[in-house]
Protein backbone atom coordinates (compact mmCIF):
# COMPACT_ATOMS: atom_id res chain seq x y z
CA UNK A 1 0.00 0.00 0.00
CA UNK A 2 1.53 3.72 -0.95
CA UNK A 3 1.57 5.95 1.72
CA UNK A 4 1.90 10.00 1.45
CA UNK A 5 3.90 11.80 4.17
CA UNK A 6 2.70 15.66 4.17
CA UNK A 7 5.33 17.33 6.09
CA UNK A 8 5.43 21.00 7.17
CA UNK A 9 8.63 22.60 8.06
CA UNK A 10 8.48 24.77 11.71
CA UNK A 11 9.28 28.47 11.00
CA UNK A 12 12.91 29.75 10.64
CA UNK A 13 14.15 25.98 10.49
CA UNK A 14 15.77 26.37 7.09
CA UNK A 15 18.84 26.40 8.94
CA UNK A 16 18.28 22.79 10.24
CA UNK A 17 16.76 21.61 6.96
CA UNK A 18 20.25 22.63 4.87
CA UNK A 19 22.00 21.32 7.77
CA UNK A 20 20.40 17.53 8.19
CA UNK A 21 19.88 17.73 3.99
CA UNK A 22 22.99 15.17 3.43
CA UNK A 23 21.98 12.87 5.76
CA UNK A 24 17.93 13.09 4.96
CA UNK A 25 18.85 12.25 1.22
CA UNK A 26 20.89 9.36 2.02
CA UNK A 27 17.99 8.01 3.73
CA UNK A 28 15.83 8.68 0.78
CA UNK A 29 18.38 6.97 -1.35
CA UNK A 30 18.39 3.75 0.81
CA UNK A 31 14.62 3.40 0.91
CA UNK A 32 15.03 3.80 -2.78
CA UNK A 33 17.22 1.24 -3.24
CA UNK A 34 15.05 -0.97 -1.08
CA UNK A 35 12.57 -0.34 -3.49
CA UNK A 36 10.32 1.66 -0.69
CA UNK A 37 10.49 5.38 -1.97
CA UNK A 38 7.90 5.94 -4.81
CA UNK A 39 8.88 9.77 -5.24
CA UNK A 40 9.56 12.65 -2.60
CA UNK A 41 10.43 16.26 -3.28
CA UNK A 42 10.33 19.90 -1.30
CA UNK A 43 7.60 22.21 -1.26
CA UNK A 44 8.47 26.02 -1.69
CA UNK A 45 7.33 28.77 -0.46
CA UNK A 46 6.49 32.18 -2.35
CA UNK A 47 10.48 32.69 -2.38
CA UNK A 48 11.29 29.46 -3.87
CA UNK A 49 12.97 28.22 -0.48
CA UNK A 50 11.63 24.74 0.65
CA UNK A 51 9.37 24.67 3.74
CA UNK A 52 8.17 21.38 3.92
CA UNK A 53 8.55 17.62 2.11
CA UNK A 54 6.29 15.37 0.38
CA UNK A 55 7.18 11.86 0.13
CA UNK A 56 5.25 8.76 -1.14
CA UNK A 57 6.67 5.41 0.16
CA UNK A 58 5.16 1.60 0.09
CA UNK A 59 4.17 0.31 3.30
CA UNK A 60 2.94 -2.86 4.39
CA UNK A 61 0.53 -1.09 7.06
CA UNK A 62 -0.10 2.69 8.60
CA UNK A 63 2.21 1.64 11.45
CA UNK A 64 5.17 0.63 8.81
CA UNK A 65 4.44 4.25 7.39
CA UNK A 66 4.76 5.92 10.15
CA UNK A 67 8.24 4.07 11.32
CA UNK A 68 9.70 5.13 7.87
CA UNK A 69 8.10 8.86 8.47
CA UNK A 70 9.67 8.87 12.14
CA UNK A 71 13.09 7.60 10.60
CA UNK A 72 13.86 10.53 8.22
CA UNK A 73 16.34 12.37 9.36
CA UNK A 74 14.19 15.88 9.20
CA UNK A 75 11.90 14.14 11.46
CA UNK A 76 14.48 13.14 13.92
CA UNK A 77 16.13 16.48 13.86
CA UNK A 78 13.38 18.69 14.83
CA UNK A 79 12.77 20.22 11.28
CA UNK A 80 8.44 19.29 11.16
CA UNK A 81 5.99 21.52 13.21
CA UNK A 82 3.69 18.33 11.58
CA UNK A 83 3.70 15.58 9.45
CA UNK A 84 0.44 13.59 8.02
CA UNK A 85 1.21 9.78 7.23
CA UNK A 86 -2.07 9.30 4.83
CA UNK A 87 -2.64 6.47 2.29
CA UNK A 88 -2.74 6.95 -1.00
CA UNK A 89 -4.02 5.29 -4.54
CA UNK A 90 -1.58 6.26 -7.26
CA UNK A 91 -4.23 6.69 -10.15
CA UNK A 92 -3.20 8.55 -13.06
CA UNK A 93 0.14 8.41 -14.93
CA UNK A 94 1.09 5.58 -12.62
CA UNK A 95 4.72 3.71 -13.85
CA UNK A 96 3.66 0.43 -15.11
CA UNK A 97 4.89 -2.11 -12.76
Amino acid sequence: MLFAFLCTDKPGHLNVRMETRPVHLEHLNKLNADGSLKFAGPFLDDEGKPNGSLVVVEAADMAAARTLAEADPYYLAGLFEKVDVKPWNWTINKPAE
